[in-house]
């Protein structure tokens, strides 16, 4: 597989990553099996895959496990990338940047990791009741300590609601700017997707242009650029879709012209080329620091995700993404 850098030039990984949080966390419950993941993550190391991407709040704590189970095995074939600053409760999620705290959850996720290193550490949301810099600080000890070779910040959840455009990530790049003066930052990992490209108008550019390594979280739209949802089908409850307003039976069956455009496209490249490996190509295709990380739990997902690699899209089916129609969701 193509080979990517994220940030410093040392840190190089596969085009294609693997986003581990569905096999622990925020997708279908029953249908998390941990010898089914194990094989997943296998697969995807065996096809080129590196870039093995969780959080210590999956689970919380048992997506770790999981990963440091075959990072036992095969630690020199995988690039591990994890997250700090969200601890888990009852129902509900807090942010946590604490100095001190930061320094014992690094601690935990190498144990869980049953790893010396983590590759990339990421900041998974900045504490509103501490200054980022303190954060960014004690993440950057660990890096001098030898615990971390590089750092990670995570704009999940940073859209804003329905907003769109350049100033969708405006409070963003305020933070990223500010951790910059303390510690370079890598990698910034956040939304893109066919269906989901505000991060192409500010935040993408914005690492580009300072050689940061961009993580395309949520590269398949959750599933739908799959192709192989029904709309109507339901979720269980504990599914992060089941409250998601592009995920109602109405707006999935309102946007099936945009899997309709991935179909079309991925035959003219083979019958045997996918919806989802298109979705990957074009996020693959929008520069070299780009790493999509789809989420599965199954290897069979997994071979097909890393194989996208290989996709190149030409100048039209380039020209066609960008004729989709956007998505829909029940706030429209």
């Amino acid at each position: 597989m193509e080979r990517r850098t994220i940030g410093a030039g040392a840190l190089a990984v596969g085009a294609v990553g693997l986003g581990c949080m569905p096999m622990s966390w925020a997708y279908s419950g029953s249908r998390q099996r941990g010898e089914e993941s194990l094989r997943a993550v296998h697969s995807a190391l065996d096809a080129g895959t590196t870039l093995l991407d969780t959080a210590d709040m999956y689970g919380p704590f048992t997506n770790e496990l999981l990963v440091g189970r075959v990072l036992k095995e095969r630690r020199e074939d995988a690039f591990v990338s994890t997250k700090v600053g969200l601890l888990v409760g009852e129902q509900h999620v807090v942010a946590n940047g604490r100095p001190g705290y930061v320094k014992r959850a690094c601690d935990a996720s190498l144990r869980r990791l049953q790893t010396d290193v983590i590759d990339l550490y990421q900041l998974h949301r900045a504490d509103p009741e501490v200054p980022v810099e303190e954060t960014w600080g004690a993440m950057a000890e660990l890096v001098r300590a030898g615990k971390v070779r590089a750092l990670g910040f995570c704009a999940m959840g940073a859209r804003g609601g329905r907003r769109s455009g350049a100033r969708l990530y405006d409070a963003t790049i305020k933070q990223l700017q500010r951790v910059q003066q303390v510690f370079p930052v890598s990698a910034v990992e956040a939304e893109l997707s066919v269906w989901s490209p505000e991060a192409l108008e500010s935040l993408l550019p914005w690492c580009q242009a300072r050689g940061i390594g961009f993580l395309a979280a949520m590269p398949l739209g959750n599933g739908f650029l799959t192709g192989t949802l029904t709309p109507g089908e339901g979720f269980e409850p504990d599914d992060l879709r089941a409250r998601h307003p592009r995920f109602t039976a109405e707006m999935m069956a309102a946007n099936q012209p945009i899997i309709a455009g991935l179909r079309r496209m991925a035959s003219r490249h083979g019958d045997d080329v996918t919806p989802a490996q298109v979705a990957l190509a074009w996020v693959l295709a929008q520069g070299g620091h780009v790493v999509p990380v789809p989420g599965t739990k199954q290897e069979r997902w997994a071979r097909e995700n890393a194989e996208a690699a290989g996709l190149r899209l030409s100048a039209q089916d380039l020209a066609e993404v960008r004729e989709l129609p956007g998505a829909l969701g029940s706030w429209d």
